[in-house]
């Protein structure tokens, strides 16, 4: 009895341990048969190389915040900054996506140091389960046009009601003053005076109209440097005997550009002019021109009351003035910087400045040098 337990608990050992190395060999070739999956990336594949192919910056951020995926762009405009998204306002944005699911939009501020900070317009959507994508367009500059914009049809509005408002009071004291000669004499000469601010001001504002894209004009034509200095000093010479200013002129041999010569006659003109406007009497201007290597300068330098060096950046703006009162009573419109500094664009050269209170201005127009003999059969 004892030897067939025996034979029977032997058997049923057996057939347990046999089943259980047919279990552990059958999952050993299922194992080889069917590898074990691999946990899917947390970036889709292909996701860098949408990244770069998007003209907007692009991130990636995960559950956590945290930035898995950046285009260059995004780094360069300041969101992605040591692995992290900023400024808080964008990563609240992305909180709130989410939590929701729903696609945001917002602009906000991305601090500079050292600088004004930039606008920047941002888009939120989620892209998996896990990621969210953040679309980043920089917007300053777009903004900055805008405002200018605005700012430009404000100030026309207000510099063209000012004459025009002027030449109503002086028509209605002129009616009132039939029976004094003298005073209609000087009224109607300050009329004259309106009249000819207002046609200016106009004419400058068609002028900067026609400059402000900057590109370059279709009517370029050789032009010798003397000629054009000449021609824009004997415009202010008038002024500069009436105000005793030594109006000198120095030229360095024969000097050519090419470009449209009346932008760069206007534009040469507003220097000097604005020179002898702005300086005292018996005082001193000097306008020169000279080669320096592949650029012809041509530089407007006065002694007057000069400009402080907080404003040296705004003074190429439309309708900029340092000092607004003296700007009116001389008549100044605020353009003829602005103008110069398009011109100089729209004929392939720029303007520069120095300027120190007390001491004076230096208004420099760098247009390239031009050889006839050479340059023209080219």
């Amino acid at each position: 009895m004892d030897t067939e337990v025996a034979w029977v608990l032997s058997g049923a050992v057996g057939l347990v341990l046999g089943a259980a190395i047919t279990f552990i060999w059958k999952a050993d070739e299922k194992r080889q048969i069917e590898p074990e999956a691999v946990e899917a990336p947390l970036v889709p594949p292909g996701a860098e190389a949408v990244l770069r192919s998007l003209a907007s910056s692009a991130v990636i951020v995960d559950t956590d915040d945290e930035v898995v995926q950046a285009s260059a762009p995004a780094v360069a405009l300041g969101i992605v900054r040591e692995g992290e998204l900023h400024p808080e306002s964008l990563v609240e944005l992305v909180r709130q996506v989410r939590r929701d699911g729903q696609i945001r939009e917002a602009d906000v501020e991305v601090p500079i140091k050292r600088s004004a900070p930039l606008q920047v317009h941002a888009r939120v959507a989620p892209l998996t389960s896990r990621l969210m994508l953040v679309l980043a367009e920089d917007r300053t500059q777009a903004q900055r046009l805008d405002m200018i914009r605005r700012d430009f049809v404000a100030n026309v509005s207000h510099e063209l009601k000012t004459p025009i408002g002027a030449i109503k009071l002086l028509a209605e004291a002129v009616g009132e003053a039939t029976d004094d000669p003298e005073a209609v004499t000087r009224f109607s000469g300050r009329m004259g005076d309106e009249a000819e601010r207002l046609t200016r001001l106009v004419q400058q504002i068609i002028d900067l109209s026609r400059l402000q894209a900057d590109t370059l004009s279709e009517d370029a034509v050789t032009i010798k440097v003397g000629e054009l200095v000449a021609e824009a000093c004997e415009h202010s010479m008038t002024e500069a005997e009436s105000k005793a200013i030594s109006l000198r002129s120095s030229i360095d041999g024969d000097l050519f550009v090419h470009g449209d010569r009346a932008q760069l006659h206007a534009a040469v003109s507003n220097l000097v002019e604005n020179a002898v406007t702005y300086s005292p009497e018996q005082s001193r201007v000097a306008v020169s021109a000279k080669r320096v290597e592949d650029d012809v300068k041509i530089t407007v330098s006065d002694n007057g009351v000069g400009i402080p060096a907080s404003e040296l950046e705004r003074i190429f703006e439309r309708f900029y003035r340092v000092d607004p009162a003296r700007a009116r009573s001389t008549g100044g419109t605020g353009l003829g910087l602005s103008i110069v500094k398009h011109v100089a664009a729209s004929n392939g050269g720029s303007v520069e400045v120095w300027s120190e209170p007390g001491l004076g201005s230096t208004f420099t127009l760098v247009l390239p040098a031009f050889d006839p003999e050479i340059d023209e059969e080219k």
